[in-house]
């Protein structure tokens, strides 16, 4: 199995083909390019209205500032001036047009904001669609090569990633590179020599962002990954708590978990230290900037060559030419871990899926068997050699297959070819003549239903998880289903019965209970045949007669296949087939194989050594 990736090193991870992953997460969005381009045009709006209000503002500084310095003018040429001669007209025109771009800019801001949400959820919407049919035509062997938990983080934490980060820091990266370009278009057409100074204090905002932003990301990335640390141990001491007061090992974890908080201490601090200081650099550079405004515009302004008003917007500009700046740095980081998220969603997305090929191989017509192994061969993508060499094995209509052997000898592998999860290598597996690769798989298995050593309930209630072997079934189809499985018995005696809704463990009810629950989905699937693996192994001898009572109801009259580990279980199977690696090695009915002296016997007389052992079984 695949190790599991724990959550920080997920979100430390870096993409390993950045454009190539936005181009194909764009061309998600671009089923939508109308909104797309929707919010390019309401970002550009908002960002040209926002661009030249500080010029329009300080156009009425100006207007006061020359009227004000027109009447000093006249007072000092001896008139009598009992009003400057302002125009407030001209004000009045410009704070109406500044009026205007304000009530603009907030209607295309929010335009932006709304659209933006609705693309980033129905791309999210469209990823997480295409990932779940994904995952449902994907091989058996995906699963059984990668974790649950990798499995379930691509599928869940990189969706919550992609989602968060497309709902908002997509239209602060849209806007922030927008409005870069409209505040530089607007300085540029107001005083050239004024913006060479914004961008000399932008530069230094932009070297301190360079340097410390690095060093920052990797003192979070640490900290992140010392907090998933942290939480794992946690969360095991805590599952394993008995364990540990059984040892009396509570000073060791409680050390283990110190030394963990002690790093993370340090890793924080760190951290935190080298964000701290990179906003009071980036101010200090722009606080030199507008020094530098002040006292080239100031002597500009005292000289007549530069409008105040000018001055004024200028001061504004040096903020805002470097705020996009500073959010750009900033969501540079949640980008990144953004992208990877996406390049694990589409590594699932390009995994090879299950084909359906046919056989090629002849339909043997009449066939008396249920189902027939001709000479399979088989191994695992990881394995170098066949597990299974030339297996053989023919099943007749109605009988009861038992399938014994030690760990590894392929008794799960005879189950997982028979329900098509992996194709034979080589030879064929029959189902009434039919080559099984001639069906198709969700035709193939509606004609069998298993019951396994995991019982898989879900959170709901016991009546929907007996139901969810058949969804046509009746009320009454259910319920005989339970009785024939000595559920009803159980249920009945239950606060709620059939509406006991089952934990997300299911700890509510008992082991056998659980396994009882399943036998009766089985029976309630009706299916042609019954595989049973390992169905009583992790229950008590008296919880295992029920168990085994009610899989003979299930059992009567279907062909049937049963791994055991329990040779009591089975001894009455039509035909018992010992397996060891991966092929056959005896076949026979249990008195037959215990006379023969051979693998059987030696695999029996290891459970039963004593006399009166045997005589129970």
């Amino acid at each position: 199995m695949a190790k599991k990736e724990d959550a920080p090193r997920l979100r430390g991870r870096k993409p390993k083909n950045f454009w190539g992953t936005v181009g194909r997460l764009i061309r998600y969005m671009s089923t939508r390019s109308w909104a797309l381009f929707a919010t390019i045009f309401f970002a550009a709006g908002t960002a040209l209205f926002s661009a030249f209000t500080p010029t329009i503002l300080g156009n009425a500084t100006t207007e006061i500032y020359n009227g004000f310095k027109e009447g000093m003018a006249l007072r000092e040429a001896g008139e009598t001036v009992t009003t400057f001669p302002i125009d407030f007209g001209a004000i009045g025109r410009i704070l109406l047009l500044l009026a205007t771009l304000y009530i603009l800019e907030a209607v295309f801001r929010y335009a932006q904001s709304y659209i933006t949400g609705v693309l980033a959820q129905r791309t999210v919407y469209d990823l997480r669609k295409d990932l779940k049919g994904k995952l449902g035509r994907l091989p058996i062997e995906y699963f059984d090569t990668n974790s649950v938990g990798d499995v379930m983080s691509r599928a869940v934490n990189d969706m919550e990633q992609i989602a968060n980060t497309l709902q908002r820091s997509l239209s602060q990266f849209i806007l922030a590179v927008v409005t870069f370009v409209a505040v530089l278009f607007a300085m540029l057409s107001v005083d050239v020599k004024m913006s060479l100074i914004v961008f000399a204090s932008v530069g230094l905002s932009t070297i301190f962002i360079a340097f410390l932003a690095p060093r920052s990301q990797k003192q979070f990335a640490n900290q992140q990954r010392v907090v998933g640390e942290l939480n794992d141990r946690v969360e095991e001491v805590y599952s394993g708590h008995t364990i540990v007061k059984t040892y009396n090992r509570e000073d060791d974890e409680i050390a283990r978990l110190t030394n963990h908080s002690n790093d993370l201490y340090e890793a924080s601090w760190k951290a935190q230290f080298y964000s701290g200081i990179m906003m009071p650099s980036v101010n200090f550079a722009r606080d030199l900037g507008i020094f530098g405004i002040t006292l080239y515009g100031g002597f500009g302004v005292l000289r007549g060559v530069i409008p105040l008003g000018n001055v004024q917007a200028f001061i504004q500009y040096v903020n805002r030419f470097s705020q996009p700046i500073r959010q750009i740095a900033q969501l540079a980081n949640n980008i990144q871990i953004t992208v990877a998220a996406c390049e694990r969603v589409f590594e699932v997305l390009d995994e090879p899926e299950m084909q359906e090929v046919n056989s090629n191989v002849a339909v043997k017509d009449n066939s008396p068997y249920a189902v027939e192994f001709e000479h399979v061969q088989f191994k695992y993508s990881d394995m170098k050699e066949l597990l299974m060499t030339d297996f053989n094995l023919k099943v007749k209509t109605g009988e009861m297959i038992a399938v014994v052997g030690p760990t590894g000898a392929g008794k799960s592998t005879l189950i997982n070819l028979l329900e098509r999860f992996y194709d034979v290598n080589g030879g064929s597996i029959r189902y009434y003549g039919k080559d099984i690769r001639d069906i198709e798989r969700r035709e193939l298995r509606k004609k069998f239903s298993m019951v396994l050593q995991d019982t898989w309930l879900f959170n709901g209630t016991i009546w929907e998880n007996i139901a969810y072997g058949n969804e046509t079934a009746t009320a009454d189809d259910i319920l005989k289903a339970s009785k024939a499985a000595y559920v009803d018995d159980f249920v009945r005696r239950l606060p709620q019965g059939y509406d006991t809704v089952l934990n997300e463990e299911a700890t509510n009810i008992s082991q056998g209970q659980k396994q009882l629950i399943t036998i009766a989905r089985a029976f309630l699937a009706n299916p042609e045949i019954l595989i049973l693996d390992e169905a009583t192994s992790s229950v008590d001898t008296r919880t295992e007669a029920l168990i085994q009572t009610a899989m003979e109801n299930v059992l009567e009259g279907r062909t049937s296949f049963v791994v055991a580990h329990r040779l009591s279980t089975i001894q009455d199977a039509d035909k018992i087939v010992v397996m060891n690696h991966g092929d056959v090695v005896e076949t026979g009915k249990h008195r037959e194989l215990l006379e023969k002296g051979g693998f059987y016997a030696d695999i029996y007389n290891a459970q039963f050594a004593s006399p009166e052992d045997e005589a129970f079984a």
